[in-house]
């Protein structure tokens, strides 16, 4: 039976992985239940191909490489396409989410990236390399995260705002 389901299983094939993960947060979590306490362990992974795509993801599980694990896949699924024009930004634009406000500028070509906490790993994973940013109210890691792609999704190109307007980039 076994050789049977060896026949028609596909062959293995290596996958060269094109995206990079930092792990940004982990933390023990706890759940009480009438037994004791359930620990587990949640991972905040931001993945990132560093050409302008990012995605972010997080997840728990018993053991900490499994939860790194489980957020990095989740972080490849909710990938997300930034504009990287020069290695900066091609407008300033804010970020917001909850009490969290990320405040991202676009910067000189060899001024670098000027940011700090979990927004700078965001910016590296998109291909960013010269954009200042700086963070406003809460500091909390997984908002910060959502704030910063949520200011990434708002970057709109030229071309982008001309094809919305109907007209051409030259009357823009």
């Amino acid at each position: 039976m076994a050789e049977q389901q060896k026949r028609f299983r596909k062959p293995r094939t290596e996958v060269h992985d094109e995206f990079s993960s930092k792990n940004v947060h982990l933390r023990r979590v706890t759940k009480v239940v009438k037994g004791g306490r359930n620990m587990r362990f949640s991972s905040l992974v931001v993945v990132g191909d560093k050409k302008g795509r990012v995605g972010m993801g997080i997840s728990r599980a018993i053991e900490v490489p499994a939860a790194i694990e489980k957020a990095t896949k989740a972080g490849k699924k909710a990938l997300i396409n930034v504009p990287v024009i020069n290695g900066t930004i091609p407008h300033e634009v804010i970020g917001k989410f909850a009490k969290t406000s990320v405040k991202m500028l676009p910067s000189k070509p060899g001024s670098g990236l000027i940011a700090g906490g979990a927004a700078r790993i965001v910016l590296e994973m998109a291909g960013y390399t010269d954009i200042t940013a700086k963070i406003y109210g809460s500091t909390d890691k997984i908002n910060v995260v959502r704030a910063t792609l949520n200011g990434l999704k708002a970057l709109r190109t030229k071309e982008q705002v001309a094809m919305l307007r109907g007209k051409s980039v030259e009357e823009i």
